[in-house]
């Protein structure tokens, strides 16, 4: 799939997947695209557990009782950060841009492949849930579980949202007037 492409499609899938593993190869190439993002002075901060034994899956999958995504996916991608992050430039982290740079490549790789996700962060923040999978992911004290990936075959139609026109959210040189 052309880049352009992959990222007109991609978007937040929750619906359901198809009862068909991903297979390890694809797995490796979304994170490799991860893996490949930019970071804040190329300190590489995120760190990444790919999950597909089929009795993690489930644990994982029966966390969450609304999101079919998370419900029924096949695998998950886990973007791991440090609880205390490392400062690259004048005093600065930017782990966290560098998570989420990570986090779009490796959507559009799973947009690319055929595949759906959605990025699941907030849900995460509640009830301890990032800690409790970090547990079962078996993270150090010093990390955690920024963002989780749930990933399958999309067994419902990918209907990607409208996006506002260019000339309601860009403009060149400066900020356009009553916007």
């Amino acid at each position: 799939m052309d880049l352009f492409e992959a990222i007109k499609k991609r978007h937040s899938y929750r619906g359901g997947f198809e009862d068909k593993p991903v297979p390890r190869a694809h797995l490796r190439q979304i994170v490799q695209a991860g893996l490949d993002a930019p970071s804040g002075c190329n300190a590489q901060t995120p760190r990444f557990v790919i999950v597909d034994d089929p009795a993690l899956v489930r644990t994982l999958a029966g966390m969450h009782d609304r999101n079919k995504a998370m419900q029924q996916a096949r695998a998950f991608i886990a973007c791991i950060i440090d609880k205390e992050p490392p400062a690259v430039y004048q005093g600065m982290s930017f782990q966290i841009e560098d998570c989420a740079a990570a986090v779009e490549n490796m959507l559009l790789a799973i947009t690319a492949l055929g595949y759906g996700s959605v990025w699941v962060d907030g849900w995460l923040r509640i009830d301890g849930r990032a800690e409790i999978i970090g547990n079962m992911l078996g993270l150090p004290a010093g990390k955690c579980l920024r963002v989780l990936l749930p990933i399958g075959l999309p067994c419902e139609e990918i209907k990607p949202p409208a996006k506002k026109p260019f000339d309601q959210r860009a403009w060149f040189n400066a900020w356009e007037q009553g916007q």
